[in-house]
């Protein structure tokens, strides 16, 4: 291992979730890592840090008038706002790589952050190391899933945003006393910058986001606007729902999995009743086990999964429910 500072991104600051546990144990096997947030860390979320090795925690100090001219408090959380401070994060620690979770929120600020510092980027990596050079290297499938490619980083920084479930999140051998240290960033020209509040679905407490889950379950048209079942057999596992574009275009849900909507690379993805075509499939064969729910034994999803039932999902999913269910309670 070098003497690379890794710096990892955690925002929010109020959790620690699963996807930037993963990035701290990717960083401490590539340098030394410290976190950079954009508000104050809780309590237990320094405790959680320290006990994945982070001694310093770089806590962005923005003028109120900087985030006035962008919205106002709430806008701290922009890619706009966060980027600069990874950039000035960088700038202030000399580090040499910045990880962050592969959400569209945090890809955007990556993208902005690598702009202003002339730093190689990378997006949706699945794996990082480094090789006999010293350089950052990944892996990352592209064209769908299709090919699995290597890149490496010549430039000086590397900025990276890493796909959840890329590596299984490992403590440090001993905890470290964590130190927040104020870091003064200036908001780059934001004239043309338009923040917009608008209505989303709330995600129950206790189910992970889409981009980070471990274990996905999906409804498609098969639901025909019923996702009852979906859910609580999500519920059931501790997984993330997603849908189709089509069930999101029909109104049944909110966010789609699929090319132009969520990527996801969890450990178990289930579709339910999901025919399986190609938008769909690039946006979830990466999983690492498919199953897949479907009253049509014909359907193009079961060429690509590794468990198929064939069967209603209405019947089949509340049966898996209470099957895991009363598993747990034995």
């Amino acid at each position: 291992m070098t003497n690379r500072t890794v710096l990892v991104l955690v925002d929010p600051a109020t959790e620690v979730r699963s996807s930037v546990l993963e990035l701290l144990t990717i960083g401490r096997g590539l340098g030394r890592v410290e976190a950079v947030t954009v508000e104050s860390p809780t309590v237990e979320v320094l405790a959680q840090l320290g006990a994945y090795g982070v001694e310093t925690v770089h806590q962005a100090e923005i003028a109120p008038a900087a985030l006035g001219s962008v919205g106002g408090e709430a806008a701290r959380h922009l890619p706009v706002v966060v980027a600069a401070a990874l950039a000035t994060a960088v700038r202030r620690t000399d580090a040499d790589v910045v990880l962050a979770p592969a959400t569209f929120g945090a890809k955007e600020a990556a993208a902005l952050a690598a702009h202003a510092l002339g730093a190689g980027l990378i997006i949706d990596a699945a794996a990082v190391g480094e090789d006999d050079d010293g350089r950052i290297v990944t892996g990352k499938r592209v064209f769908a899933g299709a090919w699995d490619t290597r890149c490496a980083v010549t430039a000086d920084v590397a900025v990276l945003t890493v796909r959840s479930n890329a590596v299984v999140p490992q403590p440090a051998q001993a905890a470290v006393a964590t130190d927040v240290e104020g870091l003064t960033v200036e908001l780059p020209g934001t004239r043309g910058v338009v923040v917009e509040s608008r209505d989303v679905k709330d995600r129950p407490v206790g189910r992970p986001t889409l981009e980070e889950a471990a274990v996905v379950v999906a409804g498609g048209r098969g639901t025909e606007g019923d996702f009852g079942p979906v859910e609580e057999f999500a519920d059931a596992v501790g997984a993330a729902v997603g849908a189709t574009r089509d069930a999101v275009f029909e109104g049944w849900f909110d966010r789609y999995v699929g090319q132009t909507g969520v990527t996801v690379a969890p450990r178990l993805y289930v579709g339910a009743g999901i025919s399986g075509a190609p938008h769909h499939r690039g946006g979830m064969q990466a999983s690492q086990v498919i199953v897949a729910v479907n009253s049509d034994p014909e359907a193009p999803i079961f060429e690509i999964c590794d468990f198929a039932v064939v069967g209603q999902l209405a019947d089949v999913l509340p049966q898996a429910a209470a099957a895991i269910r009363a598993h747990r309670e034995s």
